[in-house]
């Protein structure tokens, strides 16, 4: 019996250390676009993540480079390039707002969007979730980076976003500390909006893991600490 209550209480312990510190990034995708206002895009639900709206037609508060353009047209004067992002999995519904479409006139291309250092949180709406198409975070660490592709979306979770070319809101939690994301596509634009980005580590509901898990501990302290006496 004492060594099971040993071996319960290391478990609570490891339990808490997993929840407070930041491990694997964590996808996430906010509910289909056709919930909200016709010609809104979403946005983040993170509470004070800055967001890049390009309504004023420029990427501020960050600065961008490359081969990219702010548009709020239909679509490309190059046939088939880039279309305003689909605002349900059918296409009926168009964001009306300023979107970003990378690259600009190219069949392939990419832009970076340079934020500032510090940040683990990411979303973006992704106009249509394409395999050629890659989110690459360019990490504070020196020359190191982490990418994601809509192939390896489609193919993770193809519950949430294997419907054709589905748009979603997607939040990368959990990030190492990164300091620019850079969009790239082999074909055709990659249509993005809303950019948010924050120094928050990890989603909320682990954090509420990480305070359950205390609660537990200290449970088990209490129960071994009073039996022991």
């Amino acid at each position: 019996m004492h060594k099971q209550k040993i071996t319960i209480f290391a478990s609570a312990i490891a339990a808490l250390a997993i929840s407070g510190t930041a491990g694997a990034t964590v996808i996430s995708y906010d509910s289909n676009p056709t919930t909200t206002t016709h010609g809104v895009p979403p946005t983040t639900q993170v509470a004070g993540a800055t967001v890049i709206d390009f309504e004023n037609q420029s990427c501020a508060p960050a600065t961008c480079s490359g081969d990219y353009e702010i548009t709020n047209q239909p679509s490309s004067s190059t046939p088939a390039h880039y279309a305003r992002p689909a605002t349900d999995d059918n296409g009926s519904g168009r964001d009306l707002s300023y979107f970003l479409a990378v690259p600009s006139a190219n069949h392939s291309g990419s832009a970076t969007i340079n934020l500032g250092s510090g940040n683990h949180y990411f979303g973006l709406l992704w106009g249509s979730i394409d395999s050629y198409n890659k989110l690459t975070f360019q990490l504070d660490a020196t020359n190191k980076s982490e990418t994601y592709s809509g192939k390896y979306l489609l193919a993770s979770h193809p519950a949430t976003v294997n419907r054709g070319k589905p748009t979603r809101y997607v939040n990368f939690f959990q990030l190492p500390a990164f300091h620019a994301v850079t969009l790239s596509s082999s074909y055709y634009a990659f249509e993005s909006d809303n950019l948010a980005y924050s120094d928050v580590p990890e989603p909320g509901n682990l954090v509420l893991f990480g305070l359950g898990a205390l609660a537990l501990l200290v449970g088990f302290r209490g129960r071994f600490s009073g039996r022991s006496s």
